[in-house]
């Protein structure tokens, strides 16, 4: 019988947050649930996770580093960082909806999410910033284009309605023209 490593168990743990998160939200994700799902005992966990902060930083962690990770790769890609930004923008599955919409509630909440956690998710969004600043010099037109990218997000993982995707794909291309013809200028 193979042993598990700490790793597999504390990614195990965090995906069963995840997937608790998704199916029930914040109220749902206990230590209790966690281990459950995660099929540790609750003491096991602990061990991983001292607390359900500690979790979720842990969670919020994980998910900074993959989408530090997608901006790397975002500023390789043909097409720059403007179309990365909003290709992206849409979330790639619906349970990736559910999650960060969990996690954006959990914002809201003052004690599901705990600063350290906070602050990794605003660093997240303000990575944006900085990257579509740094590809185009004009700040309002890098600003217009990360507020589309977040408001399509936003409005996806919130289950409001979205555009006609023809629709998306214009505006895509026309910021991206903007996008080129901004830096063709400097």
């Amino acid at each position: 019988m193979a042993t598990v490593s700490s790793s597999t168990t504390r990614d195990r743990i965090l995906d069963a947050l995840q997937d608790v998160l998704i199916e029930g939200g914040t109220s749902a994700a206990t230590l209790e649930s966690v281990a459950a799902a995660a099929g540790v005992s609750k003491g096991g966990l602990l061990y991983h996770f001292p607390s359900k902060a500690a979790m979720m930083i842990g969670l919020v962690r994980r998910m900074s580093d993959r989408a530090e990770e997608e901006f790397r790769e975002c500023v390789a890609q043909p097409g720059g960082v403007v179309r990365a930004c909003l290709r992206t923008s849409l979330p790639g599955s619906s349970e990736e909806a559910a999650l960060y919409w969990s996690v954006i509630a959990s914002l809201r909440s003052k004690e599901d999410l705990p600063d350290e956690a906070r602050d990794l998710i605003h660093n997240l969004f303000a990575q944006w910033s900085t990257l579509l600043r740094e590809e185009i010099d004009d700040p309002v037109l890098a600003e217009t284009i990360r507020l589309v990218g977040d408001g399509l997000y936003l409005t996806a993982i919130a289950g409001l309605p979205q555009p006609d995707p023809e629709v998306i794909e214009q505006m895509i291309e026309r910021l991206v023209a903007q996008a080129d013809a901004a830096r063709s200028v400097s």
